[in-house]
C-alpha cells in the first residue's frame, strides 16, 4: 500500500521538494481558509506498503514468560497436582524442585526441563503432564472506541481481525441503535485515525480498507505489545506537539487559529545560541485527515507573526507540529509527525488503561531522533 501525503506548501518551502511533482490533481486544503479547496498542488508519495511477512502466521511456537499459569502432575499421584505461575525471575516452582528456569521455554521444552530435574531428586524417571492454563506474558494492547477495550492475552497466532473481535468489535452507530442503547456521535470509532503501533513504530494499516470494503490484505498478524487504537470520530481536538514549552491537546472552538494553539501550548521553545534544538518558526506544519493519506499544509509562523502573512484557521483533530530545524525531506518529515502523534496518543491512552483512570495531566515531548519522555504540567503560579 502506498500512503499519499498531500501538501500544500508555502512559497518559500516549494524548492524543498523539487523532483517530487506529481502529474495528476490531487485534493489539497488552504490553511488559510475554513473550507478546504480543490486544485493542483505538489505531492509525495510516501513508500508505506505491509510487509508481506506480516500476512503470515508466526512460525516461532510459544514461549514461556513471567505470570504464565501451568497446570503440572505427576502422572500416576493425582495428589501433586498443582497450578504454578512463572514468577518474575522466570523460574517456576513444583513438587520438590526449588525452582527451575523455564523463561523463553516452549511447553515441550519446560516439560523435558522439569522431568531432567526432578529426575534427580526420585529413584524413578518422572513424567509429567504440563498444561497451559493461563498467558500473562504475552498480550496485545485493544484500547478505544470498541465495546470491551483491554489488554488481551495472546496463547497463539492472533490477526488484527481476531484481536479486534475479542474486543468486541468498535463501536457504530448501527450497532447502538440495534441494541437500543443512546449513544451519541463521540464514542463511534474514527477509522481513518485509528492505528497500529509495533515496537514503537506505526505500522501502515489501513483500518477503513479493512473493516468497511473488506480488504484482508490489511489483516496483519499481531506481535506481542503491539498496541491498537481507536479514537472517536467526533473529538473536537487540536493536537500541539515538537518545539513547543508544552505539548498539548487543546480544545477545538470555532475561532481556532494556529497561533491561538501554539498560546495554549505556551509558545515554540526559545533559540539557543549554537544548539540545534531550536524551533524552526519557518516550517510549521498543519496535519489534515485520514493517518493512510494525510493532508498536510507547511505554514511560516514567523510571517504570521510579523503581519506578513493570514493567521490559519484550524479544525478538528488537525495536528500542528513545530520542528526543531528545518527540514531536508519532506516525506521524512511527515513520517516524524505521525510516529509522534501515535506515540503521543499510545502513551496516554496506555497509563489510562493501566491506571484505571485518566492519567495527571501530562504532555507529550518526544524530540526528533530521542525516546519518548513525560514531561508534567508546570505547576500554577501562586497569585
Amino acid at each position: 500500500m502506498k500512503r499519499v501525503v498531500v501538501i500544500s506548501l508555502a512559497a518559500a518551502g516549494l524548492a524543498m521538494i523539487a523532483g517530487c511533482h506529481h502529474p495528476h490533481p490531487e485534493r489539497r486544503f488552504d490553511p488559510h481558509a475554513q473550507v478546504p479547496a480543490v486544485t493542483q498542488l505538489e505531492t509525495v508519495a510516501l513508500t508505506n506498503r505491509i510487509n508481506p511477512e506480516w500476512l503470515r502466521p508466526p512460525a516461532e511456537p510459544f514461549r514461556l514468560g513471567p505470570g504464565d499459569r501451568l497446570e503440572i502432575e505427576l502422572i500416576g499421584d493425582v495428589t501433586t497436582r498443582t497450578l504454578a505461575s512463572v514468577g518474575p525471575d522466570g523460574k517456576i516452582y513444583f513438587y520438590l524442585l526449588p525452582g527451575v528456569d523455564v523463561w523463553g521455554l516452549t511447553l515441550t521444552e519446560a516439560k523435558a526441563r522439569l522431568e531432567q530435574e526432578l529426575g534427580k531428586l526420585v529413584r524413578d524417571p518422572p513424567q509429567l503432564s504440563l498444561t497451559l492454563r493461563g498467558v500473562e506474558s504475552r498480550r496485545v494492547w485493544v484500547l478505544g472506541r470498541l465495546n470491551a477495550p483491554g489488554i488481551y492475552p495472546m496463547t497463539g497466532a492472533m490477526t488484527l481481525l481476531e484481536a479486534i473481535s475479542l474486543a468486541g468489535g468498535t463501536v457504530s452507530l448501527s450497532g447502538n441503535q440495534a441494541s437500543g442503547f443512546a449513544y451519541t456521535s463521540e464514542e463511534l470509532a474514527d477509522l481513518r485515525r485509528s492505528f497500529v503501533i509495533r515496537k514503537g513504530q506505526l505500522l501502515p494499516v489501513d483500518f477503513h480498507r479493512l473493516l468497511k470494503q473488506g480488504d484482508l490484505s490489511q489483516n496483519i498478524y499481531l506481535e506481542p505489545d503491539d498496541f491498537i487504537y481507536f479514537p472517536a470520530a467526533a473529538a473536537r481536538e487540536v493536537y500541539v506537539m515538537g518545539a513547543v514549552l508544552q505539548p498539548r491537546t487543546v480544545p477545538y472552538s470555532e475561532d481556532l487559529t494556529l497561533v491561538g494553539a501554539l498560546a495554549h501550548a505556551q509558545g515554540a521553545v526559545p533559540s539557543i545560541q549554537g544548539s540545534i534544538s531550536y524551533a524552526s518558526l519557518g516550517h510549521v506544519a498543519v496535519v489534515r485527515g485520514s493517518l493512510s493519506e494525510p493532508q498536510v499544509a507547511i505554514v511560516d509562523y514567523k510571517a504570521i507573526m510579523t503581519g506578513k502573512a493570514r493567521d490559519v484557521a484550524l479544525q478538528p483533530q488537525d495536528i500542528v507540529y513545530v520542528p526543531y530545524s528545518p527540514y531536508r525531506y519532506l516525506y521524512k518529515y511527515v513520517d516524524i509527525i505521525l510516529q509522534t502523534f501515535v506515540s503521543s496518543v499510545a502513551i496516554n491512552e496506555g497509563a489510562r488503561a493501566v491506571l484505571k483512570e485518566d492519567p495527571p495531566p501530562a504532555g507529550v515531548f518526544i524530540p526528533v531522533g530521542s525516546r519518548v519522555t513525560i514531561t508534567p504540567s508546570p505547576a500554577a503560579p501562586v497569585r
